[in-house]
């Protein structure tokens, strides 16, 4: 009896083998390509900073850029609701950042409206505007051979959501680099 049990599900399990793996065949992924803006604070803290002697009053650091940009993701599902997936951004910004680019996985639900709630994690650099972030003039730093890193870079981790609205997606997205730094970006996208 054990071995006709055994015989049965062997030969159900190579029957249904075939058909699953033509069905992951035909399943293609799902790309999005689109613009984005955003907020970005970089959460420079003077705190540290012995500001009661006065030294450093006139020290005024906005830490704060918009980002105008775009991305493109391509999600793989995993199941019916289940999905993975990739994606790359690039920004530019205003005041103290040039540009920021870099590059997430995805792993997120897809409701049966078509919404998708998703993580995402990944690495980001970000290309300084040190003039703009500082007031000190760049051709000052490099007079007096001062080097200063003005590109950097850490991991990404972020929570978004993309809606589906006739044929076209809008997205909104939060992240933060490192814990150091928040930033927001909304978006349209289209679907290909």
């Amino acid at each position: 009896m054990k071995r006709l049990v055994f015989t049965s599900l062997a030969a159900a399990g190579a029957l249904a083998l075939p058909a699953a793996a033509q069905a992951q065949d035909t399943t293609k992924p799902d790309i999005t390509i689109g613009a984005s803006v955003g907020m970005h604070d970089l959460g420079v803290d003077l705190g540290d900073l012995d500001a009661d002697d006065g030294e450093f009053d006139d020290f005024n650091i906005d830490d704060s850029a918009e980002i105008y940009g775009g991305f493109v993701a391509a999600d793989f599902p995993l199941g019916e609701s289940l999905f993975a997936g990739v994606e790359g951004n690039f920004h530019f910004g205003s005041g103290p950042i040039e540009s920021e680019y870099g590059a997430a996985a995805r792993l997120g639900v897809k409701t049966e409206g078509g919404t998708k709630i998703y993580a995402r994690g990944g690495y980001q650099w970000v290309d300084l505007d040190l003039e703009d972030l500082t007031g000190v003039s760049e051709d000052f730093l490099d007079e007096n051979d001062i080097d200063v890193k003005d590109v950097g870079g850490d991991y990404l981790l972020g929570l978004g959501v993309e809606v589906p609205v006739s044929s076209v997606v809008l997205r909104a997205n939060v992240d933060t680099i490192a814990f150091d730094t928040l930033r927001g970006t909304v978006g349209v996208g289209f679907k290909f």
